[in-house]
């Protein structure tokens, strides 16, 4: 027995009605890719400015005065907060910009549930980092940065499209192997937060945007 037409478009609307109301669908592509192209760019002034072209070595960092190494911490730290910036600003802004366009409120309850299992993994994973940084063991702040990030993902992506879960994935295991590899420690900020978050973003904007 067929359902009625009525009847099955009324089940895709409540369906549809439901998973709005539990996930943010409003996530743009674009919040991933512009996000990517700011890590690739803050990487590269790091290389150039601050590491000297790759020609600084941890070796080197642990021979400078307290005050050299001050400074060079805060050249880091200024870089990475710079790129922290703009990303988020990127992502709120598509973001914000394709929920007005689909005629939805960017500010709902899966919205808010989404943004606060990011933050509380990010913010435990900053702390950390700035605690090694200040303890000096700054080899393996990469890979802190790329596991609580990962492990950010992972728990915020309940809350939106499942690519995000597994971005979070592949972001864990970038940045457990990076820890191996601690003295190629831009390579690894350059393939987790950039190729990877580039790809992500135009696999979301192909899938749900174009």
């Amino acid at each position: 027995m067929e359902k009625n037409p009525s009847s099955a478009d009324e089940l895709k609307t409540i369906r549809k009605f439901m998973e709005e109301s539990t996930k943010f669908l409003s996530l743009s592509g674009l919040s991933g890719v512009f996000p990517g192209i700011f890590a690739i760019a803050g990487a590269f002034i790091a290389w150039l400015l601050i590491l000297d072209k790759g020609n600084f070595t941890y070796e080197m960092y642990n021979s400078l005065p307290r005050e050299a190494t001050a400074a060079l911490r805060w050249k880091m730290i200024l870089d990475a907060l710079s790129v922290l910036l703009l990303s988020l600003t990127a992502a709120f802004y598509f973001s914000f910009r394709r929920a007005n366009k689909s005629g939805i409120s960017f500010w709902t309850p899966a919205s808010k549930r989404l943004l606060l299992n990011l933050f509380i993994p990010l913010i435990t994973g900053g702390i950390f980092a700035l605690i090694l940084m200040i303890q000096n063991d700054i080899q393996l702040i990469i890979p802190v940065f790329l596991v609580f990030y990962g492990l950010a993902l992972i728990n915020a992506g309940k809350f939106t499209y499942n690519e995000v879960f597994y971005l979070g994935i592949f972001e864990i295991i970038t940045g457990l192997i990076s820890a191996f590899f601690p003295a190629q420690g831009l390579i690894f900020w350059i393939l987790g937060f950039g190729i990877l978050h580039i790809a992500y973003g135009l696999l979301v904007y192909r899938r749900y945007e174009a």
